[in-house]
């Protein structure tokens, strides 16, 4: 909940105004709903009006409420946006660590996409990672660099009290802008595609809506306080990544941080789409793709593809942009509440109806939103 979309989050006030720091709580509180429902449609109550745990993936939920249409579709459909969506992620850390470097580094002459095949390199021992106890323990190395940053860029910002001004903000705002915004601000929540196998995985399963509620609020006071003292201090000169405006002895530092995040953040996007796409070809009993280095194959593949893909496409922030509006929308928002809407029909309250048919239209009028500007910018470049 705290990646390097965090960031961006003072450009997104820079082109939001007042209404950006209610799209903070908000995005939030509808993030962790859709979290909850969609971990609710994993349980079914048994004869004793327990809960019991029916369903471990998201697939599983997919297929559930498309047995009757097609028993493999929904999964199909589920598994699909889910590896797009993560492997589009690891190109993303990759794409990041390249551009990092280079402007870390400015004197040595290296171009970016080499820097990248470097960054590659360190990610190499990620082949060998077989459980989500590893993954955690460089999730928690990676959250331990991202307050040092945060820590680092509020701390500048502090000494810059004196020139803040409540009058940077805007009132009016412009449309395609303030959908941008939207897009960064929401998606800078998402993680539904990993809540089933981390609830699966909790020692205490049962805590998993307390622990949902408060990592969210916390999530919501550090990207609202870490976004509001960024940008009352530059104002309308915020860039794009809010350390581009720190002052050159700084900026190092942070991209260097920067740079250990996005190669500590790269393993789980890729654990998650690879454990993915190995159940679906391993499924039965296929004895031959059960083997160690059938598994090695898999992720070493993925790998690889990941940096073919960082390296040879082009304009990649727009398509990226692009696949994140119909996987990141879809993912987060359309099918939870559409899954949940299934699932629980019969026993949903009349407000909890509502509040899933609201959800889903919200969904879909951001993912939509998103093709749009999307698709124009590709337009604009390919001329």
């Amino acid at each position: 909940l705290q990646g390097i979309f965090v960031l961006g989050l003072p450009y997104a006030l820079l082109h939001s105004g007042y209404s950006g720091l209610f799209l903070i709580i908000l995005a939030a509180a509808l993030c962790c709903y859709t979290g909850k429902i969609l971990i609710a449609c994993l349980y079914e109550e048994n004869e004793d009006g327990r809960l019991i745990r029916v369903r471990d993936t998201y697939e599983d939920i997919a297929n559930a409420c498309c047995k009757k249409l097609a028993p493999q579709l929904g999964g199909i459909v589920v598994n699909v946006t889910q590896v797009m969506e993560l492997i589009m992620t690891c190109i993303l850390y990759l794409v990041v660590s390249g551009n990092l470097l280079s402007h870390s580094f400015p004197y040595v002459p290296v171009t970016e996409k080499t820097w990248s095949v470097i960054a590659f390199v360190t990610l190499l021992p990620c082949v060998f990672i077989k459980t989500l106890k590893i993954v955690s323990k460089l999730s928690q190395l990676c959250s331990l660099v991202h307050f040092i940053i945060i820590f680092v860029v509020m701390t500048y910002c502090l000494t810059q009290i004196h020139q803040w001004s409540w009058a940077k903000f805007r009132l009016s705002i412009e449309f395609e802008d303030f959908l941008v915004s939207v897009g960064v601000i929401i998606f800078s929540y998402t993680s539904q595609i990993f809540l089933p196998a981390l609830e699966g995985n909790m020692k205490n399963p049962g805590e998993f809506r307390c622990m949902l509620n408060w990592t969210h609020f916390f999530a919501c006071v550090l990207k609202t306080t870490f976004a509001l003292t960024a940008f009352l201090t530059w104002g309308e000169e915020t860039k794009e990544v809010i350390t581009d405006n720190l002052p050159s002895f700084l900026q190092t530092l942070v991209n260097l941080c920067l740079l250990t995040k996005a190669l500590l953040s790269y393993p789980l996007p890729f654990f998650a789409a690879t454990e993915i796409v190995y159940a679906c070809i391993s499924r039965g009993n296929h004895s031959n793709y059960s083997s160690t280095l059938f598994a090695l194959g898999v992720r070493g593949s993925f790998l690889l593809l990941t940096l073919l893909m960082a390296m040879f496409i082009p304009h990649f922030a727009l398509l990226m942009g692009l696949t994140g509006s119909v996987t990141g929308a879809a993912m987060t928002f359309l099918l939870p509440s559409l899954f949940h809407v299934k699932l629980k029909w019969k026993k949903l309250s009349f407000l909890e109806k509502c509040a899933d048919i609201s959800v889903f239209i919200l969904g879909f009028l951001c993912s939509l939103a998103g093709i749009v500007c999307s698709i124009k910018g590709l337009l604009e470049v390919f001329g």
